[in-house]
């Protein structure tokens, strides 16, 4: 009973450093970035050692697919089934642009570090492909709504991007409403062209 009781409490603490050690590479990643942030610096906001961090983290992968997998599960997509039951395409696409971007303003630091970072690094790029192209390509099936046109379906990748949404608000200074409205504009005159 002993010897169980013990393993138990072992199990915790190796779960609440790694936990520790994910939570804090997330939280140095959404401020300085990735590729900024050091093995050093998560262990010393972990409150561990170089060596304990390396002994749950052998690798950049792991670390990786550990804060992304946390970070999503915190943070979802949205999900575009629901908008299926929007039966008119040009209010559907709205609808699903609006939670999308709103999706981007709440995560824009981690977002903004992340993809400037994953140029930078092939294995965050493959770790950034598998947990955000999914979610983006049932968005994008569900908003195509039978689009065929290779000029619609463009369009339509453009408008979902992150660094459209960010050069829309950050940069050129629209509103979320009128970011939304300038890409359903787009994507509707594909449409008519």
């Amino acid at each position: 009973m002993t010897r169980t009781y013990q393993l138990k409490k072992r199990a915790e603490r190796q779960e609440d450093t790694r936990r520790r050690i994910v939570e804090a590479a997330i939280d140095l990643h959404g401020t300085i970035g990735p590729a900024r942030t050091t093995v050093s610096a998560i262990a010393e906001r972990a409150g561990v050692q170089r060596h304990t961090f390396y002994r749950y983290f052998p690798g950049d992968r792991s670390l990786g697919l550990a804060c992304s997998g946390l970070y999503t599960q915190r943070n979802p997509m949205p999900d575009p089934e629901q908008w299926r039951a929007i039966r008119d395409p040009e209010k559907r696409l709205r609808h699903g642009l609006g939670e999308l971007y709103d999706y981007y303003g709440r995560n824009e630091p981690m977002l903004s570090n992340v993809t400037r970072d994953m140029d930078l690094d092939p294995v965050m790029a493959d770790i950034v492909r598998m947990r955000f192209g999914p979610p983006l390509a049932a968005i994008r099936a569900v908003l195509a709504n039978g689009r065929r046109s290779k000029r619609a379906l463009a369009l339509l990748d453009v408008a979902l991007g992150f660094s459209t949404w960010r050069t829309l608000t950050r940069e050129s200074g629209l509103s979320h409403k009128e970011a939304v409205e300038a890409m359903v504009a787009t994507v509707r005159c594909a449409k008519s062209g």
